[in-house]
């Protein structure tokens, strides 16, 4: 293939192969919640166990998002990106193969080190391989709006494969696709040195995954272990030394992983917390409605898709719409709207367990999908587009999603804390979730309005002198 990338053929294998490889990426962070019942009943793992097989793939994908990008810039986004979608092949095979609880969490934790490697670099490849403006905002649209599609039709598939073919067939069908995906982005992406890169902080990468994987242990094995046990006592204090040893040495080292220079600008303080909030209750909700519908309830796994479809179909059409609404209200409106549907979904999930008419719970389902993608994703990237020096943005983006993803993690543990599982039944406090992820959101909504300038009155951040960066002290 001789054309100029961006060109030709290229261009379009290199939106199928984008597209495809974030479609599996984002699918399986929706479709595993219907199959958990299923998969605990065949490979056991204790009390804990389904809360891993989610968080097992989040708790990767956040403690490694920043460095993917990092990885793009020294070894060029085209090895990076081929040897992500190889890794992901690899590990959704193991997925589907694996015989016992502990190598599936395995196999999944390798997923979201693969994710890592893909999300931060399916942009960037984007905008170096496709020059012309419009096209680009088109393809990186599209690229969004795949992501959400991905999300929205996850739970569905899942049912759907579930009852006809059990759950490992929700790994099974990663690899086609993958492979495609592969084939495409070999055939579209061009060779070439990368651009000189800045360090890799590799401390400060060990601190941030000791940190991230101790407090998650807390608060999965604390109500199980028990709070005051060793193991959950060693993890709490590792976390906690841990924690301040990383703010130490980004605050002096000369290439930080994350800059303690990008919480001083508001905006990046409103889009990591909303992104972080919108996605805890998200996750949160999808971990206790999955076990209520099926263990109390007695659903199946395509029944529970179905019952999840207000929640994933607006969260779709929202996702490919939140841009256009955002030029029409204002970044701050936006997400202020945002968030506020997400407050008024979350309590109307209380509706799950009284004696209301199921309109009122699929209305509320609806609100929250509305309101994730308006809240957070492309609007709070633009919130910050006035506020963040240009060379900047790039770090501001990968904080931002990394907060997101650790939303997710924090969600399902948290969910299973405040409303735990009890012998058979699936949750024994519904309720005290879905409350306690509401007062989150209209925190992020106050936030927002109270942090966010009105459109029109921009820092004029390109008028910085230099870039956020923190050199050795």
């Amino acid at each position: 293939m001789t054309s100029h990338p961006g060109t030709g053929l290229r261009r379009p294998l290199l939106l199928v192969g984008i597209c495809a490889v974030t479609f599996v990426v984002y699918l399986d962070t929706s479709i595993t919640p219907v199959a958990l019942p299923d998969i605990v009943r065949e490979l056991g793992g204790g009390g804990t166990a389904a809360q891993w097989i989610l968080d097992g793939y989040t708790l990767a994908f956040a403690c490694l998002l920043l460095a993917g990008g990092l990885l793009g810039d020294r070894f060029g986004a085209r090895r990076v990106l081929l040897t992500g979608t190889v890794l992901f092949t690899v590990a959704s095979l193991l997925c589907a193969v694996a015989p016992g609880m502990g190598s599936l969490v395995a196999a999944r934790a390798l997923q979201g080190v693969a994710a890592a490697a893909i999300v931060p670099l399916a942009v960037a490849a984007l905008s170096t391989h496709i020059s012309d403006a419009p096209a680009r905002a088109r393809a990186i649209g599209l690229w969004g709006g795949t992501a959400g599609v991905a999300l929205a039709v996850g739970p569905l598939l899942g049912g759907v494969l579930v009852t006809t073919a059990g759950w490992r067939a929700l790994f099974w069908i990663n690899l086609p696709v993958c492979l495609v995906a592969w084939w495409c982005l070999r055939s579209a992406l061009h060779r070439g040195r990368p651009p000189r890169s800045r360090g890799m902080d590799v401390p400060g990468q060990i601190l941030f995954v000791v940190a991230g994987c101790s407090l998650t242990l807390v608060l999965i094995e604390g109500p199980h272990r028990g709070w005051t046990s060793l193991f959950v006592l060693g993890c709490g204090i590792t976390a906690a030394v841990v924690i301040a040893v990383f703010a130490v040495w980004e605050a002096r080292t000369r290439h930080p992983l994350l800059s303690p220079d990008l919480f001083r600008i508001p905006q990046v303080v409103v889009a990591c917390s909303v992104n972080f909030l919108g996605l805890f209750g998200l996750y949160g909700v999808l971990f206790v409605l999955t076990l209520y519908f099926q263990r109390d309830l007695g659903l199946s796994p395509l029944e529970t898709g179905l019952r999840f479809l207000p929640l994933f179909g607006t969260l779709g059409v929202a996702s490919l719409t939140a841009a256009i609404v955002a030029r029409r209200l204002g970044t701050r409106r936006t997400m202020v709207t945002g968030l506020a549907l997400i407050c008024a979904g979350l309590v109307g999930l209380v509706s799950v367990t009284l004696d209301i008419p199921p309109i009122g719970y699929l209305i509320a389902l609806g609100l929250l999908g509305a309101g994730i993608p308006l809240s957070g994703g492309v609007v709070a990237i633009q919130a910050m587009a006035d506020a963040v020096p240009t060379a900047a943005m790039g770090a501001a983006s990968g904080a931002m999603n990394t907060f997101r993803q650790f939303g997710a993690v924090f969600g399902v543990a948290v969910a299973a804390l405040v409303s735990p599982p009890a012998g058979d039944a699936a949750v024994t406090n519904l309720p005290a979730t879905f409350l306690l992820a509401a007062a989150g959101a209209a925190l992020g909504g106050i936030l927002t309005a109270v942090a966010l300038r009105p459109e029109g009155t921009s820092a004029q951040a390109e008028a910085e002198p230099e870039p956020i960066h923190s050199e050795t002290r």
